[in-house]
């Protein structure tokens, strides 16, 4: 698949937009210059297809037999998705009818499209910019009504004014700049005149904003990842089972019983968590347990928070003031992750400890097996990301969305300090034009070849 260039592409393509699967309906899309062409060698000869007019036809095999019937609807370019000639043929789902009527269609001289190609056309023909494209699949995949949310609000280009609304400041505040550079005999004095110190300033908050924003849509994606980690029989599958609520790990009085990773994902008002029970951590000659904390450790280092879930009836408050003491001696560290921990007092109902947060920093109290406190936890897990579930949806934002603001926001923060500390206005000329870079990869008007193949190539074949 070609990804780079301005040039339309000049071949016609052809795939399955329904689900795999069987189905009560199966909608198969061309596009391309003879997307007309090649779907009229299909229908009834006596047929003319009217823009945005859904037709009944059968559906015929170059020898003339019939493998389906339903509707044909045509979109002229370049009012259609994808810009081009675009055609759709609605039969029934049956995956045999469909890779026939696919078959047909190449048998025609249209050739099968590859993963996320109608997307990508759209965006070379500009019906739609990056991070619009990225919001289809996004929709497509969510897995809250919260992430589906922000996914159509991306789709309708919220994301992308935001981005497009920073590049202007961007543009403006760097005309100011370069014209006090290049003609300096206007004596235009904007190092002493407070203008562009004063943009700046306002450009990294509304970067610092959108950015805000971008985090809690790419938690809505992606979800956070719960790792439960702390020593054996402290109730850790209890409290998977508690949160998920359902009896997904076996919860037993003997030690060890955990020993391999247990994932589950739930909603908390609307925020996924992907959480995952470990085996419990302790010194122990038995191999089998060995790798079972191996795995454990492995998670806790990709985990985005840690619960470490502690017997409340073994230990003192004393022990509660240094967390890598409640892990046995030569295991790692937790204070070396630079992870952030909720320690959760486990059993409360039988040490006496009031439910809830406790008198210390990310410290709570409850009772797995019977429910206490666990209210109070959920809570604390979505303040711990800053999410609430009465915001408004934000925009579906990625990993490179964040990336690509974060190093705009570096940018403009290195300037900063170059207009203040050396006076260089050149220097910062230079910060503004990579932070103007950083920000145009998102929506795409800068990006590499190979970023678009990785974007696209993710997508599924009919979109």
């Amino acid at each position: 698949m070609q990804i780079a260039g301005t040039q339309a592409p000049q071949d016609t393509i052809v795939a399955i937009a329904t689900a795999p699967g069987r189905g009560g309906i199966g909608v198969l899309r061309l596009s391309g210059p003879r997307a007309l062409d090649i779907a009229r060698q299909l229908l009834r000869p006596d047929l003319t297809l009217r823009p945005r007019y859904a037709h009944f036809s059968e559906f015929h095999t170059p020898d003339g037999t019939v493998i389906d019937e339903g509707l044909a609807l045509y979109f002229p370019g370049p009012r259609s998705f994808t810009g081009e000639d675009v055609v759709e043929l609605q039969g029934h789902g049956g995956p045999v009818l469909l890779d026939q009527l696919v078959q047909t269609c190449i048998h025609h001289g249209a050739r099968q499209a590859q993963a996320g190609e109608f997307s990508l056309r759209a965006f070379l023909n500009d019906r739609l910019d990056l991070t619009q494209a990225e919001a289809i699949a996004d929709l497509i995949d969510a897995g809250t009504a919260s992430a589906a949310r922000a996914a159509a609000n991306s789709l309708r280009g919220a994301f992308s004014r935001a981005v497009n609304d920073l590049v202007e400041q961007l543009i403006q505040l760097r005309i100011y700049v370069e014209a006090a550079i290049d003609f300096p005999e206007e004596e235009i004095d904007f190092l002493s005149d407070g203008r562009v110190a004063n943009d700046l300033m306002a450009l990294i908050q509304a970067t610092d904003d959108v950015l805000a924003t971008a985090r809690r849509g790419r938690l809505l994606r992606e979800g956070m990842t719960l790792v439960i980690a702390g020593r054996p029989n402290a109730g850790k599958s209890s409290l998977l089972n508690a949160l998920a609520g359902d009896d997904i790990a076996i919860v037993t009085d003997i030690a060890g019983t955990t020993r391999d990773l247990l994932r589950e994902t739930i909603q908390l008002d609307g925020l996924p968590l992907n959480i995952i029970d470990t085996a419990g951590l302790r010194e122990s000659p038995d191999q089998v347990e060995q790798e079972g904390m191996r795995r454990a450790w492995a998670a806790i280092e990709q985990a985005d928070r840690i619960l470490l879930v502690v017997d409340s009836t073994t230990v003192n408050g004393a022990d509660l003031d240094h967390l890598d003491a409640l892990l046995p001696e030569g295991q790692k560290t937790l204070s070396a992750l630079g992870i952030p921990v909720t320690l959760v007092l486990n059993k409360a109902d039988l040490s006496g400890l009031p439910p809830g947060p406790q008198n210390r920093e990310d410290c709570l109290a409850i009772s797995a097996s019977h429910g206490d406190g666990l209210p109070a936890l959920r809570e604390h897990l979505k303040q711990a990301v800053g999410y609430h579930s009465d915001q408004a949806s934000p925009y579906s934002a990625r990993r490179r969305h964040l990336t690509a603001l974060e190093q705009a926001l570096d940018a403009m923060h290195h300037g900063q300090q170059q207009l203040h500390g050396q006076a260089a206005g050149e220097l910062l000329a230079e910060d503004l034009r990579a932070a103007q870079r950083a920000l145009e990869e998102i929506t795409g008007a800068f990006s590499a070849d190979d970023l678009l193949g990785r974007i696209f190539s993710s997508f599924c074949i009919g979109k």
